[in-house]
């Protein structure tokens, strides 16, 4: 079996693609080109760095034109250097 393993302080995160038709108010079909991208993924692997704040399977907000984005084994992937990545999602307790 085949998998990637991020190299070099690089972090793999799986994206989702928004399959569904979006159109405007007044009717207009937005096309894939003119969607905007999704900054928020899973965290699927992350290389070998020292005091890492996030792991596997967290979920993450990353700046949004960072990466390169991979198709492998029928699904989409962002590799995408450590340090491009802007926060943890965490869910909490409200208050």
């Amino acid at each position: 079996m085949k998998e990637l393993q991020p190299i070099n302080q690089n972090v793999l995160l799986e994206i989702s693609e928004d399959k569904s038709e979006q159109t405007t108010a007044s009717g207009i079909i937005i096309p894939e080109s003119a969607k905007e991208k999704q900054e928020v993924a899973k965290v699927i692997a992350v290389s070998n760095i020292e005091d890492a704040e996030i792991v596997p399977g967290d979920e993450v907000l990353y700046k949004q034109y960072a990466g390169t984005e991979i198709d492998f084994n029928d699904k989409k992937y962002l590799l995408l250097p450590y340090a491009e990545i802007l926060s943890k999602i965490v869910v909490t307790e409200s208050i």
